[in-house]
């Protein structure tokens, strides 16, 4: 008697909630120019919290990796695309200081990183591996899988925490995040 396929990890519960925040945030990310900096901003705040919970939740994958890299997806343009959208949208509150970086105990000025580019890291990754899960065949499924898994503990689940500690900063901090559109005021002229 065969296995059904739908019993593999890939279609498990936390499997497919992980998938649907990912693409959830990568509508999100698409679609920025379409929020008001503070609003965005805020749900972000609420969005990047989930996304790491639904990672820490996707099991191993059922079968052992093919030797084959996932393809990728976003190119150098996509990505740079987005992280210029993130870096408008940010403005002058994209820069914060890093301090988990493990080569700031090598460096005696502190490190500057950037909340667009932990972004547009996470959505390069989060849509690599969302186009790969839509392909449906069982064994690219599971390398998409295992590789966003694996990037996640490696790499993109530090970006989210820094992303996440510099965003609460903002929105809780003492700085005004409305965006205003600033008429560019012209000179009085002394007539007296």
């Amino acid at each position: 008697m065969s296995k059904d396929p739908f019993s593999e990890v890939v279609y498990s519960k936390n499997v497919i909630e992980f998938a649907t925040v990912a693409n959830e945030y990568c509508s999100f990310i698409e679609n920025v120019d379409q929020f008001e900096r503070k609003s965005f901003i805020t749900k972000l705040q609420k969005l990047l919290p989930l996304l790491y919970l639904k990672a820490l939740l996707i099991p191993a994958p059922d079968l052992e990796l093919s030797d084959d890299t996932p393809e990728k997806h976003v190119g150098e343009e996509d990505y740079n695309y987005i992280l210029n959208k993130l870096k408008l949208k940010f403005a002058q509150f994209d820069a914060y200081q890093e301090v988990f970086d493990p080569s700031m105990q090598y460096s005696e000025e502190a490190l500057e990183s950037s909340i667009s580019e932990n972004i547009a890291d996470i959505y390069q990754d989060l849509k690599d591996f969302i186009l790969s899960y839509r392909i449906g065949t069982l064994e690219v499924m599971n390398d998409a899988l295992g590789e966003c898994r694996n990037n996640f503990e490696q790499y993109w689940g530090q970006r989210l925490v820094n992303g996440l500690r510099a965003i609460h900063n903002l929105v809780y901090g003492l700085v005004d995040l409305e965006e205003t559109t600033e008429a560019i005021d012209e000179p009085e002229l002394d007539l007296e």
